[in-house]
């Protein structure tokens, strides 16, 4: 049987097969379901400094293989996170990773640096794509600069593995990824959601409530391939794949294009259970293939 043990960082799993911030809860809500000591890792919801609402409903519309969210990093805040969740984590025998989103530079070196304490934890992923309210709403994502200036800021004062989520909302996705590889950034993952709209002709108007939302499923998944690859080629961290992952096949073109490690997003919603198929349908094509380990197939192709 094949080997499925990679290394994003410091950070060892077991297996490249890990959840979706947004799409897995804290993993508590899916225990019924999955063993989640069985998966690489789970990261866990949108973690901000201070309580968010998020936006108003609708949040969420169903689109031709895919759907829209725009749900808007509702959570209690990171206290909350560390005195009520991460205690309840412990027991389950899962890794962890904390999306961290913020809304300044100092908003999320904060945040970063209360996980930082958490002696569990052992990396979080970075949410570059949420607004930068002191620069009239830009995300901090879609430039060097506004990336690299929340990398910095967070690597001062988080010293465990930290990988930085990238928006596909951008013109080169590979200046972006090189600008946080040099300022710490231990890993990259992409992609985040495309921007949509959808449209209810009965009522003319806009579906969601703010208009647009974040676009994701299988319909994002060949634009999350080229975007995977072409970083893959540009820096020399890491790159964790996702983007429409829907079945174990799925995930072996991710890491053909380059990915070490991938995230399952989208399909929990259909299938609770999809990462532990996933995890165990690569463990087949590996075997079928006569591969000794994963890693033969990292960035296999030209």
């Amino acid at each position: 049987m094949a080997t499925l043990n990679v290394n994003i960082g410091r950070l060892q799993l077991k297996n490249p097969v890990m959840t979706a911030s947004g799409t897995f809860g804290y993993g508590l809500e899916f225990q019924d379901f999955v063993s989640l000591g069985g998966l690489g890792a789970i990261i866990v919801k949108g973690t901000t400094l201070h309580p968010r609402e998020g936006n108003d409903y609708p949040r969420m519309a169903e689109t031709p293989s895919g759907m829209l969210n725009c749900v808007g990093l509702q959570n209690k805040g990171v206290g909350y996170f560390c005195e009520h969740i991460y205690p309840q984590l412990l027991p389950t025998g899962g890794t962890y990773i904390v999306n961290v989103s913020g809304s300044s530079p100092e908003d999320y070196a904060e945040c970063a640096a209360r996980i930082d304490e958490l002696e569990h934890i052992p990396a979080i992923e970075l949410n570059i794509s949420c607004p930068n309210v002191k620069d009239g709403g830009m995300a901090f994502g879609v430039t060097t600069k506004g990336a690299a200036s929340v990398v910095r800021a967070v690597r001062e004062r988080y010293h465990k593995t930290l990988i930085v989520k990238l928006s596909p909302n951008v013109t080169d996705i590979a200046e972006i990824a090189r600008a946080v590889e040099y300022e710490g950034a231990d890993a990259v993952s992409l992609i985040n959601t495309l921007m949509g709209m959808a449209v209810d002709i009965e009522k003319r108007r806009r579906v969601l409530s703010i208009g647009t939302g974040g676009l994701s499923g299988p319909a994002v998944k060949p634009v999350a391939l080229r975007m995977v690859y072409q970083v893959a080629k540009a820096v020399k961290i890491p790159v964790v794949g996702l983007g429409g992952i829907m079945t174990a096949e799925d995930a072996v073109e991710f890491m053909m294009c380059g990915a070490t490690a991938i995230e399952i997003g989208t399909a929990n919603f259909i299938d609770p259970s999809v990462t532990i198929k996933v995890r165990d349908g690569l463990s087949d094509w590996l075997d079928r293939h006569g591969c000794q380990s994963v890693q033969e197939i990292i960035g296999a192709i030209e």
